[in-house]
């Protein structure tokens, strides 16, 4: 009798978040730092501080890559924007 090979099943692969970048928002509302994967966005407690304008930056971009990090994307979602249709030439909203 032939001998069946027998081929193991396929590991389950670990499902990952999408990654996240920071991007550049410019809106009328906000001009700054947000993440490509939700709605939040990088606001500073206060003024820069420092010593010196190097000293500054540094510690304005060392805060704004911790929040980033630390920021959880379920906890700022997007608002879903409504999606635009044409029917009977009447241009109407759809909230999707």
């Amino acid at each position: 009798m032939p001998e069946t090979t027998t081929y193991p099943l396929p590991a389950r692969r670990r499902t990952m978040a999408p990654l996240r970048r920071l991007i550049w928002i410019q809106e009328p509302h906000f001009l700054g730092w947000g993440c490509s994967e939700c709605a939040w966005e990088f606001r500073p407690s206060g003024p820069p501080m420092g010593n010196s304008l190097q000293e500054m930056k540094d510690h304005y971009l060392r805060l704004r890559d911790e929040e980033s990090a630390a920021h959880v994307c379920a906890d700022h979602p997007r608002a879903k924007k409504p999606r635009l249709q044409i029917a009977d030439g009447a241009l109407r909203r759809r909230v999707a």
